[in-house]
């Protein structure tokens, strides 16, 4: 840190260009979020040149602009390893750095926290700095307006940097969006105020330039600012600075920390600064896959997931589409295009999201709600609440439902199964294929009630789709694969991998059969006790935590029905948080692909017959 801040200009113009080279070559490999953090790099100089994260408290809001930060912070050597599987996580994470204040996969939390953070130095009596830089997509979070009330509340001394792009992942949403980037194109809020000032004082006006002087700052601040934020609170604006100079970002931030009250920095910052590429498609590059030139690309479920609701919308005038932030995540930027004022991004607000759903349903329309698994669980109470409670005809499309890879542990969709099943009205089904996503798809915007469709972060199946039947007009399970030594009962993604297991262990002697449980919630306990009653082994597969998740309702359905004698094992996600990695590779630790599935299956099978040569 102290060579950072010796650098002169022309130095830290060298630094900063190493750094982004650094970054594009990285995340050129190993994948990872390219844009947001090339954007960052000059102001994550400037912060470390201005502040001591040894001793000064940085938070990062969500963390995918901080690649700038984890270089700066002795991690350079490692920095091939990021999003690798036992290698440096692609977010802040204190686990792995002491430079690292809090966690930061999800948006909206660092000004909470921030604020918790000076409070206790408050009170412990210790005096460093606290930062909290929020991007200003965090400024479409709930969270954050609770935060800057409770800041401006309290006075205490806190510096939060507004790192301003005009974009979260997509172009940011909202009312607020456009009053920023009123201040990002016009002179200063300071500036025209201190100008104004100074010739109304001139005028021989008397009392009356005191009482024009007043008028003119709020009519200032309501025109350039919304009338409830910042100076509103109780919290000091200060800016706009262009954020890729790095003198002028230190000196707005050395004048925040003189002031000794909660103040907002505004950075303005060009999301992919310095790599045309990035420059030109932000969106594309905001996450960026290892380059693999020699692999095709294969038709995912959430391809799957957008071409079905585009029929859908095209057919259903009163059918329309709410996410978070996530239009191009869920597939839904054609989709948008094409039906832009039937599709609503509310930015990062889940919780709206779903009571606007709710709201939508009650009004009479059809809405699907796109959203990410690990984000959904921001809005518990609001399914529980506003849609269940009420039963309104909801229908949610969870993406990235299970293992989603390099990621990490704040972004694995493996919660889902075991909330939503606490919930009374609620169905939650979960596709094998692209044809079984199509047809859950069709029957959930039939249902009078919310209905969950589960899908992975995935490839569809390999070659051809595993569905081999006429989906039934009431989704419900299926036997794919008869056999008399084992019942596999799998869901979603997990049945490929149980089929490919089964078809091993038949080349062994070994006739397993397989059985796709399709709907998580409400359980089928008539039509999986039958068949389970029928086998001495039944092994439950999911790609989610095991407290609480598809296995244990189906061991709690054997017990309730008096199957004693079968014996149950149930794969899944143990209870932990599971780190970074590749899918593929996350999948093999946790015994849920073929080798994993085929070793239960055999352990279990000698364990109830301990003379088997198996």
């Amino acid at each position: 840190m102290e060579d950072v801040r010796s650098l002169d200009t022309a130095e830290v113009a060298q630094l900063c260009a190493r750094l982004r080279q650094r970054i594009v070559d990285t995340v050129q490999h190993t994948g990872g979020h390219l844009s947001s953090s090339l954007g960052a790099v000059e102001l994550a100089v400037a912060l470390h040149r201005v502040f001591d994260s040894s001793r000064d408290r940085i938070l990062w809001d969500v963390g995918h602009q901080a690649y700038a930060h984890k270089l700066l912070t002795g991690r350079d050597e490692i920095f091939d390893t990021l999003r690798q599987y036992g290698g440096i996580s692609g977010f802040p994470d204190p686990e792995e750095s002491s430079h690292d204040a809090y966690i930061a996969g999800h948006a909206g939390n660092a000004l909470s926290a921030a604020v918790g953070l000076a409070l206790a130095r408050d009170r412990s009596g210790q005096s460093h700095e606290v930062v909290a830089v929020v991007g200003d997509g965090a400024l479409t979070v709930g969270m954050t307006y609770e935060a800057l009330n409770h800041a401006g509340h309290a006075g205490t001394r806190l510096v939060i940097v507004l790192n301003d792009n005009g974009m979260s992942i997509s172009p940011t949403a909202g009312s607020l969006a456009r009053r920023l980037h009123m201040l990002r194109t016009g002179r200063t809020y300071s500036g025209i105020k201190r100008g104004a000032e100074g010739t109304l004082f001139k005028l021989p006006l008397g009392e009356r330039v005191q009482w024009l002087v007043d008028r003119l700052k709020v009519g200032m601040k309501s025109v350039v600012v919304p009338v409830m934020l910042f100076e509103e609170l109780g919290i000091t604006y200060l800016g706009p600075v262009d954020g890729h100079d790095v003198a002028s970002i230190e000196g707005l931030l050395q004048r925040a920390c003189s002031l000794h009250e909660p103040v907002v920095v505004h950075v303005v910052t060009r999301k992919g600064k310095g790599y045309s590429p990035a420059e030109q498609d932000p969106v594309r590059y905001h996450g960026v896959s290892p380059s693999m030139p020699d692999k095709v690309r294969r038709e995912s479920y959430s391809d799957a997931f957008a071409a079905a609701l585009r029929e859908h919308l095209a057919s259903d005038p009163q059918m329309v589409v709410v996410t978070a932030a996530m239009v191009d995540g869920t597939g839904l930027a054609r989709v948008a295009h094409e039906f832009p004022s039937r599709v609503f991004d509310v930015g990062i607000s889940e919780q709206h999201a779903v009571t606007l759903a709710g709201g939508l349903a009650a009004g009479g329309l059809h809405p699907v709600v796109a959203i990410y698994s690990t984000f959904l669980q921001r809005a518990f109470d609001q399914i529980l609440h506003d849609v269940c409670l009420p039963n309104l005809p909801v229908v949610f499309a969870i993406d990235r439902a299970g293992i989603v890879g390099e990621d990490g542990k704040t972004h694995q969709g493996i919660f889902d199964l075991g909330y939503l099943g606490l919930m009374p009205n609620m169905t939650v089904l979960v596709p094998r294929d692209g044809s079984h996503l199509r047809a859950m798809l069709d029957y959930a915007v039939r249902c009078d009630g919310p209905v969950a469709v589960r899908y992975p972060r995935a490839a569809l199946p390999n070659g051809h789709d595993l569905h081999r039947m006429p989906v039934p007009v009431q989704p419900a399970p299926e036997m794919l694969r008869q056999g008399r030594d084992a019942l596999l009962i799998a869901l979603g993604s997990m049945v490929e991998p149980a089929l490919e297991a089964a078809a091993e262990l038949s080349r062994l002697g070994v006739e397993v059969a397989v059985m796709d449980a399709c709907v998580a919630q409400p359980l089928d306990v008539d039509v999986i006790c039958a068949e389970a009653a029928q086998h001495e082994v039944v092994v439950t597969i999911e790609e989610h935590v095991l407290s609480g998740g598809f296995g244990s309702r189906v061991a709690a359905a054997f017990q309730d029905n008096g199957l004693h004698g079968v014996r149950l094992q149930r794969l899944g996600v143990p209870d932990r948080f599971v780190p970074h990695g590749s899918r593929e590779t996350l999948l093999s630790q946790l015994g849920l692909d073929v080798a994993g599935i085929r070793r239960a299956c055999l352990a279990m099978l000698r364990q109830t017959n301990p003379q088997s040569t198996l």
